[in-house]
């Protein structure tokens, strides 16, 4: 077990095992290579992305397909090389989530690029999926 502080979480025992890797980091957190997944409580469908190294950085998540049952992130074959991926029931896709000044309301999902993780070895990587139709904000809860 290894003990990290958060700001948002205080201090946690994080299981060696549920450490996410990024081996090139995030893009504009290119420095940024271990995660935690943390659940924002147990019925709702929005996560955190916690680092492991700046207690304040932690990114908001959702599994695209709960907003959008149609959302297929195509996953080129670098990618699926890069990762060791060889069972794809066992990778877990979110998209990172924006709120626009605060705004509940007009939270928008990345769809276009999408967290990609291996949980067989815990290695991820952010994609982008240039042949997409999809966007960096799509509205979770458009106008009526």
């Amino acid at each position: 077990m290894r003990k990290v502080n958060t700001d948002r979480f205080g201090e946690l025992e994080i299981d060696e095992k549920r450490v996410i890797k990024f081996k090139e980091g995030i893009p504009a957190f290119e420095t940024e290579h271990e995660f935690i997944i943390l659940p924002y409580d147990e019925e709702s469908p929005y996560y955190f992305m916690q680092s492991l190294a700046q207690p304040g950085l932690a990114f908001l998540l959702t599994i695209p397909e709960i907003f959008f049952p149609d959302y297929s992130a195509e996953i080129e074959d670098d990618t699926v090389e890069e990762l060791g991926i060889t069972n794809p029931d066992r990778v877990l896709v979110y998209a990172m989530i924006t709120i626009p000044n605060g705004s509940i309301r007009h939270m928008t999902a990345n769809l276009l690029a999408p967290i990609v993780i291996n949980v067989e070895n815990m290695q991820a990587k952010q994609i982008v999926m240039e042949k997409s139709n999809y966007t960096t904000k799509h509205r979770l809860f458009p106008d009526k």
